[in-house]
């Protein structure tokens, strides 16, 4: 099946080797065009562009000021690729009711107040690698995708889900009422992670390094759980607490 017409301005930006090459890999055919740094000659430039020949996608030779340009990044590696979006659930209802039939319990992960694209990239990074369902977050209190996040996530962006949502806590609320336990993190609840059930259905809450979660977005939580620390340092970077506690329910999930 050929691939949809897309006009200039719908198109996205994707670059480094992680994020393109996973494109590359899973959807060549949304791949609009790859620039790449003529005058990087190296083993890992060589085995990129075999593969984007490979998927017989348009090779655009360019410096590496015009590829930053592009990528609005001077960490671009030498790569950047003009692609087309990729159809996802367009909601996080579609997403959930395509779950439903086959049995497997959701397992969602909620950021509250994840403005640094860095972190947002690194938490999608994450959950993909524990098979989350989706990453939620406010529209108001949240980065948004962009080609920084995207570099991080090392193709997750592509993968994960990633919904934005008006008003957190009726979203919450709306999960609650799909019988998905909303379980949030914080430095003083009394139970930690480990001793929380996440083989049920289970929406995991965390909110900014520091600040934590808002105070509604607490009050709306079944439960709040902590993850333990034994050294001098107070918390965890938001991304390493999520890959902590993703990684947790994918153990008691077996």
């Amino acid at each position: 099946m050929s691939s949809p017409k897309i006009s200039p301005s719908a198109a996205k930006v994707l670059f480094g080797f992680h994020a393109v090459g996973v494109r590359l890999k899973t959807a060549p055919a949304s791949v609009i065009e790859v620039y790449f740094e003529s005058t990087r000659r190296d083993a890992r430039m060589r085995q990129f562009l075999e593969r984007a020949r490979e998927a017989g996608v348009r090779l655009i030779e360019a410096d590496a000021l015009r590829i930053a340009k592009l990528a609005g990044s001077h960490g671009h590696q030498g790569v950047a690729a003009r692609v087309q979006p990729l159809e996802q659930a367009r909601s996080l209802d579609d997403l959930l009711e395509q779950l439903e039939p086959t049995g497997e319990p959701p397992l969602l992960l909620v950021l509250d107040g994840i403005t640094d694209p860095h972190n947002l990239g690194a938490c999608l990074r994450v959950a993909d690698g524990a098979g989350a369902h989706a990453v939620i977050a406010p529209k108001d209190h949240a980065a948004g995708i962009n080609a920084t996040v995207a570099k991080v996530a090392s193709g997750a962006a592509e993968t994960m889900p990633y919904f934005m949502v008006t008003n957190l806590a009726r979203t919450l609320g709306e999960l609650k009422e799909r019988n998905i336990w909303v379980i949030g993190t914080s430095d003083d609840a009394p139970r930690t992670l480990y001793q929380a059930d996440l083989k049920a259905p289970v929406a995991l809450v965390l909110g900014a390094e520091g600040q934590g979660m808002r105070q509604l977005t607490r009050k709306t939580c079944d439960e709040l759980v902590s993850i333990p620390m034994r050294g001098a340092v107070e918390s965890l970077n938001v991304s390493v607490a999520s890959g902590v506690c993703l990684y947790e329910a994918l153990r008691q999930r077996g």
